[in-house]
């Protein structure tokens, strides 16, 4: 078991906290269910405006605008039209059109050609969304074709699994838009959804050499049901962790063979996510979100048939906590996080109030001179990336799996919280994202701060002793 205090000494880049700071609070166990009132945050462009050509075009731009936000794209200043054309061309791997270069350029930070090529703008996406060198890692890429009336279809998506960077299998999913995967010790889990019947959910299973065993519908009578994560167990039959018309938390239970054998949910009313979800013991733990309303470390634990047994959250005096991940290891739950210190007044952007109200006050009014113009150079990107440094933490919180109660956590100054994994070899694996730059942009409406974070992986054995420290090279892209 993790003993408080295991890897002080060893911890070059990463510092125990509570060292001039105040400690996080035991956790706030709750037995009654939590309500927070929030929209959905899912708009479904409506169907059945005259014909099949309206029909596919719809279906066309929800695809496109899920494409947009999974990617972190803005599609500000696009028409709808373009918002589509932007999508094939990227996912087609064409990279002509011409709105698609101002999409990557907002989206890759330090993509500053003046007029990019083909293949200029592949290579960058490339480089935004490749996958990882280290370790397991996914990626996935959608094939359409055109049928006689002219209208795109998906034809098939096609995953494939690297190992060290290098592709090990791939694996053609017919008309299957994959939404997330996750690999288990049974294989690799799959789930989203069929491109001709987006309300339901699908689940399916890969083994090592890239065959799909079994693909399966879930259909538990929702006008729309959306899995957020698959888990596997020791006994080879699987947990699928869902949402129903956005109200309902859900537990179906597969067998190896990927046929159902039970199903449960819950009304949790409108919270907006279920942001993770993890085996602990022989139940589950399941990480709910509402950043709109505050909600950021919320936990419920439920039993192995889906019954809610027990709710906790994290508070400090000084901090809120945004949990980002979660994993069971060594008969604990071990969370990812990252602290922010308590802003003044959130007005809704909980993590960088202060900051932007500085911008604003201090550099924005300021400039703006007589004939009403403003000038933003007043600020420097090296100033705005040391005040993100100073206003985040990332940590590693070891928590009793009963209680989840923290009795120990590390952390790590500007730096966010990131990936936790356990490797082949049975060790705790913790990644990091350093803040290295940064730039405002006020008037962008995907984002206000925009920068990019170097990832660092901080491995530790089951006594909770850090083992090795490791800067994977790695970047990755921070917007607020």
């Amino acid at each position: 078991s993790f003993a408080p205090g295991a890897a002080e000494t060893d911890m070059p880049a990463a510092e125990r906290a509570g060292a001039g700071r105040t400690p996080a609070k035991p956790a706030k166990r709750t037995r009654r269910l939590i309500w927070v009132t929030a929209a959905a945050c899912l708009c479904v462009a409506a169907l059945g405006i005259g014909g099949f050509a309206a029909a596919a075009e719809a279906k066309e731009y929800r695809e496109a605008v899920a494409f947009f936000e999974e990617n972190g794209l803005s599609a500000e200043g696009l028409s709808r039209s373009e918002v589509k054309a932007v999508y094939r061309d990227i996912t087609e791997n064409r990279f002509t059109y011409g709105k698609t270069a101002e999409v990557i350029m907002r989206a890759v930070p330090g993509f500053e050609i003046d007029q990019p090529t083909p293949e200029d703008l592949s290579s960058a996406w490339k480089w935004r969304s490749a996958t990882p060198s280290y370790g397991y890692g996914y990626s996935r890429d959608s094939v359409y074709v055109r049928d006689g009336n002219g209208m795109d279809y998906l034809e098939k998506t096609v995953l494939r699994c690297f190992l060290d960077g290098v592709e090990i299998w791939s694996a053609d999913f017919p008309g299957f838009v994959i939404r997330g995967c996750s690999r288990t010790k049974n294989g690799t889990a799959v789930w989203g959804y069929n491109d001709n019947d987006f309300r339901h959910g699908r689940v399916a299973l890969v083994d090592e050499s890239g065959s799909i065993l079994w693909n399966e519908p879930l259909d538990h009578g929702f006008g729309s049901e959306t899995v957020a994560s698959v888990l596997s167990d020791d006994d080879g039959t699987f947990a699928v962790i869902s949402r129903g018309d956005y109200k309902f938390l859900c537990l179906a239970r597969l067998g190896a063979d990927g046929k159902e054998q039970s199903f449960r949910k819950t009304e949790i009313g409108s919270l907006v996510g279920i942001r993770a979800a993890a085996r602990l013991g022989d139940g589950y733990i399941v990480m709910l979100s509402n950043s709109a309303e505050g909600v950021t470390s919320l936990i419920w634990k439920l039993d192995r048939d889906g019954n809610l047994t027990d709710s906790f959250t994290y508070e400090a005096e000084d901090c809120d906590y945004y949990i980002t991940d979660m994993i069971e290891f060594g008969g604990r739950v071990c969370l990812s996080a990252y602290a922010v210190p308590k802003q003044k007044d959130g007005g809704g952007r909980h993590e960088i109030a202060d900051i932007l109200h500085y911008l604003f006050q201090e550099k924005f009014l300021p400039s703006i001179s007589e004939d009403n113009k403003a000038d933003y150079t007043e600020y420097t990107p090296e100033e705005l990336t040391s005040m993100l440094r100073d206003n985040y933490t990332a940590v590693l919180l070891l928590c009793d799996a009963d209680g989840g109660v923290p009795h120990a956590f590390y952390s790590v100054k500007g730096s966010l919280g990131g990936k936790l994994a356990v490797n082949g070899e049975g060790q705790l694996e913790w990644e990091t994202e350093s803040f290295v730059d940064s730039i405002y942009s006020p008037f962008t409406s995907s984002f206000t701060i925009m920068g990019r974070c170097r990832v660092f992986r901080y491995t530790f054995d089951t006594s909770g002793r850090l083992l090795s420290q490791t800067d994977t090279g790695e970047i990755v892209t921070y917007r607020r």
